[in-house]
This record gives C-alpha cells, sequence and structure tokens, in this order.
C-alpha cells in the first residue's frame, strides 16, 4: 500500500508540473507602437473619391487575457459617400494581442454589410494549439455553435499579423525576398507569404514625402482582386513603420488606400524636406 501511495503521489506531482510548464512565447521587440494610438485611414475609389474610412485604434490601457499583458486593438470600418448609395459597410475587427509576442489570445468581428450580419469571437489557445470560434445567434442573443479548429504555434488573427508587421526588422531582408507570417481566419489556417519590395520614396497627400518599405502580400485565388500580386502596401522606414498608401489592383477598378491623419504614435514622422 505504501508502494503504491508513493507511485500514486510521484504521478500526480509530475502531471502537475507537466501542466503548468510555461508556453515557449518568442520576444518580440517593438518600438513602434503603444497604447493610445489611433490611425485614420481613407479609400479612394477612381472617379468617387473616397468611398470608405478606416480607423485603428489601441485602447489606453493594458489588459489580462489567459495571465498574460494584451493591447485591445480594433480596427472600424465603414463606407462614404457615394459607395454608401448601393453598400452599407460598418465592420469592427478586435484583438488582444500579447504584448511581448505580439500572437492574439482573444479575437472578435461584428460585421454589418449590406443584408450580411456575422458577430464572432475567437479564443486562441497556444497550450493545445487550437482555436474556438463561436458565432453570435440572433435570435437568442448567445455565441453558439462553436467550432474547434487546429492552428499554427505563435499564430495570429489579422490585427495581431498588421501589427507584426509594424515591428518587423524589414531592413535585414533583401529586395524579392519572401516572409511568411502565421495566421488564422474564420474557419482556416494559413501562411500568409510577403514578398519585400525594397525602399521607396512616397508622397503622402497629407504629410508629404517619406522613405517607406515595400511589401506585396502574395493573394490567392478569389473573386475581388486581380492576382497574386494585386495588392502593394508601403510602410514608413522609421520607427513607427506605419502605412501611408495601399493599393488594390481589382477586377474592377483600383481602390487606392491613404494615410489621413494619425494621434499618439509613438514616435514622430520622418517627412523627407526637399
Amino acid at each position: 500500500m505504501n508502494r503504491l501511495f508513493i507511485v500514486a503521489l510521484i504521478v500526480v506531482v509530475f502531471t502537475s508540473f507537466q501542466e503548468e510548464k510555461p508556453i515557449d512565447y518568442p520576444v518580440i521587440k517593438n518600438n513602434s507602437f503603444e497604447i493610445g494610438e489611433e490611425v485614420e485611414f481613407h479609400a479612394m475609389y477612381g472617379i468617387f473619391g473616397k468611398v470608405g474610412t478606416c480607423i485603428t485604434r489601441i485602447d489606453k490601457k493594458i489588459h489580462i487575457i489567459n495571465g498574460r499583458a494584451c493591447y485591445k486593438i480594433d480596427a472600424f470600418g465603414n463606407t462614404d459617400g457615394v459607395a454608401s448609395w448601393f453598400a452599407k459597410v460598418k465592420d469592427q475587427w478586435g484583438a488582444y494581442v500579447d504584448t511581448t509576442a505580439l500572437v492574439t489570445h482573444v479575437s472578435y468581428r461584428k460585421l454589418k454589410e449590406n443584408d450580411y450580419k456575422r458577430d464572432e469571437l475567437v479564443n486562441f489557445d497556444h497550450v493545445t494549439n487550437k482555436a474556438e470560434v463561436k458565432v453570435l445567434d440572433d435570435k437568442t442573443g448567445i455565441y453558439g455553435n462553436v467550432k474547434y479548429y487546429p492552428i499554427p504555434i505563435h499564430v495570429r488573427d489579422l490585427v495581431a499579423g498588421f501589427m507584426y508587421l509594424r515591428v518587423l526588422n524589414f531592413n535585414k531582408y533583401k529586395k524579392g525576398d519572401t516572409i511568411a507570417v502565421a495566421g488564422f481566419h474564420e474557419d482556416k489556417a494559413y501562411n500568409l507569404k510577403i514578398i519585400y519590395g525594397g525602399k521607396e520614396v512616397i508622397k503622402a497627400s497629407k504629410f508629404g514625402k517619406m522613405l517607406c518599405h515595400k511589401i506585396i502580400p502574395i493573394v490567392p485565388d478569389n473573386k475581388l482582386f486581380d492576382g497574386a500580386n494585386s495588392i502593394s502596401a508601403w510602410f514608413t522606414a522609421d520607427l513607427n513603420q506605419i502605412p501611408i498608401f495601399i493599393k488594390s489592383k481589382m477586377f474592377v477598378g483600383s481602390i487606392n488606400v491613404e494615410l489621413a491623419s494619425t494621434r499618439g504614435l509613438r514616435n514622430q514622422l520622418k517627412i523627407i524636406r526637399d
């Protein structure tokens, strides 16, 4: 009996240690953004001019999720002007993003696009590498229809992936190099590949000329964008690494997204003086 008791005790203690083993989160250096930042972008479409507005906002306080310090980051997008006559869009994308590893712990989407609605909540379990996806039932007002999906290690949703691009050291890449980012969206894990396009001087209409890193995400086949290299983005080559211009070539025309205003930037933008 004494021997069985000792064996059982060893098993319990060993199992406890196994369960409490910390996750090996990466430590990512971030000099680009901080709490309280708010950035506004305008979407422009040919002769129609401004057709949409997007605002990204980092909450003014740090939140604790799964025992980890997190940024609460939201992106709000809506149609404006002529576009709102035939396409009423009011979307919110948000995530609690680990301040040290910049991985996602919780993400959520509240989408209203004409008659389409989706209210979604995703919990990322970095121990079991699974995502728990729940969708709100319009009739009951309760999150149901729970589904689980496998996710890669150090996965990021689209919001965290965007912020991760802002801290990458692009200076270590050569023009033509490919960068991979592990992500998850809706019901599918993916490995987004991005081509580094080198440095270019870009003129932002409301700010002036700035030296930028050009990146080209490889877009999978879809019914919206025209080709794998249909999107190009220019991130400032300063400490902010904030996008100032995004060009999207679609099957019908092009949509350009421009930086419109900033508040609470961690660093001053570097404008090239003529």
